[in-house]
């Protein structure tokens, strides 16, 4: 087993941030977008309005009711860079396993023998791959537990018993989570993404979108993010890329409003899918829910059972700051899963143990790379070999 050398750094106490919010006033205007494909995200100032194009669905293997959820196969659609989907995991990852790699190794750089100090030391690592510090109190202690009934003394053996706790105690987190989306048995199924701007909600969005038409879905985008400046020309240029349609109003226009008319087109043009995007930051906390309730309601006001799943997008690489992002939103909005974004971008891995044990919400799609065919459902035993690959021994 190789390891990589270096000193360790004590850790600082992680700085928890708010997310910080700005409004606008509202009117609304709404038009549909649609066109060819396109391989760039400018942010233009136009309009582009089209009929939209018919399609009719496959036959699902993604489709469910709100009660009966089914997997989304996995090789239904060949990837445009070739890869399957342990090799995505395999290949985001590295930049988390090799860090935690180095991070193992200097932990036992001065290894002296199991005590006090230790324990402390492990716990500090632990915290710096971002599992998050009860999480790290959990597995010292388990470690601890072992070593001493084992009577294990050897640096080689102590780390491997380290990676040890750590797979089983992601894979018992795991064990009942349930990271399928649930789509509508009968009429469009809606989707709401909320977060904070520059999190990668709406290439998220794009991305998704294209991975279901690719799968023989219609699908509609509704850019109701009208107060951030190129949103909604940022969505309409996914549209363009995906070949789908985008419901749009004016900048500062009325979100809700936007969300109705894309609620009206999806059901009268038989939509099988509508993914909203919305605002993530507003004058304050409160307005900012206020507004992601009252498009909510809208969409509920139009299909009793929509939206069928209200998705928080995280960004992987803000570590800590992601779960106070998350909390945030926890307090005054019914969120059914995460999408973990720019997962290949971090060296901190360990979020997805902390997003398990903190806020005990279902991971449900992870960004492992920048192509519009790295948002992969999120899969525990890939995420888990990925993170671990050449880590652990047979």
């Amino acid at each position: 087993m190789a390891w990589f050398f270096g000193r360790k750094k004590k850790k600082e106490q992680k700085v928890e941030q708010k997310p910080a919010s700005q409004v606008q006033s509202e009117s609304i205007s709404t038009t549909v977008n649609k066109d060819s494909s396109s391989e760039t995200h400018s942010e233009s100032q136009s309009t582009i309005a089209s009929q939209a194009a018919v399609e009719k669905p496959t036959s699902s293997t993604e489709g469910a009711s709100t009660s009966e959820v089914k997997t989304e196969t996995q090789t239904s659609s060949a990837p445009d860079n070739g890869l399957d989907e342990a090799e995505r995991y395999d290949r985001g990852l590295e930049r988390s396993r090799k860090s935690f790699g180095q991070k193992l190794s200097a932990l036992f750089t001065n290894f002296s023998g199991v005590d006090e100090d230790f324990y402390d030391d492990l716990e500090e690592t632990l915290i710096e791959a971002d599992v998050g510090f009860d999480t790290a109190l959990e597995i010292s202690e388990e470690v601890r537990d072992e070593i001493e009934f084992e009577h294990v003394s050897d640096p080689d053996q102590i780390s491997q018993l380290i990676v040890r706790r750590l797979v089983a105690l992601y894979t018992r987190n795991g064990s009942a989570e349930d990271n399928h989306l649930v789509f509508s048995k009968e009429g469009p199924t809606v989707f709401l993404f909320v977060g904070v701007n520059g999190v990668g909600k709406t290439t998220s969005i794009g991305k998704m979108a294209a991975r279901f038409k690719g799968r023989g879905r219609k699908v509609l985008l509704a850019a109701c993010d009208t107060f951030r400046a190129g949103a909604i020309q940022q969505l309409q240029e996914w549209g363009k890329r995906d070949g789908v349609d985008v419901v749009a109003g004016k900048e500062q226009s009325d979100p809700a409003s936007v969300a109705f008319e894309a609620v009206k087109k999806a059901k009268e043009e038989n939509y099988d899918l509508l993914l909203v995007d919305t605002a993530g930051r507003l004058q304050n906390k409160v307005n900012l829910m206020n507004e992601l309730d009252k498009i909510k309601r809208v969409i509920s006001r139009e299909i009793p059972d929509a939206p069928q799943e209200t998705l928080l997008v995280l960004d992987s690489t803000t570590g800590q700051n992601a779960l106070t992002q998350a909390k945030a939103f926890l307090e005054t909005t019914n969120v059914t899963g995460i999408i973990l974004t720019k997962l290949d971008g971090t060296a901190k891995g360990g979020i997805v143990l902390a997003i398990r044990n903190q806020l005990h919400l279902a991971v449900k799609y992870v960004g492992l790379g920048e192509t519009v065919d790295d948002l992969s459902p999120f899969n525990p035993e890939q995420y888990v070999s990925g993170l671990f690959k050449g880590l652990m021994e047979d």
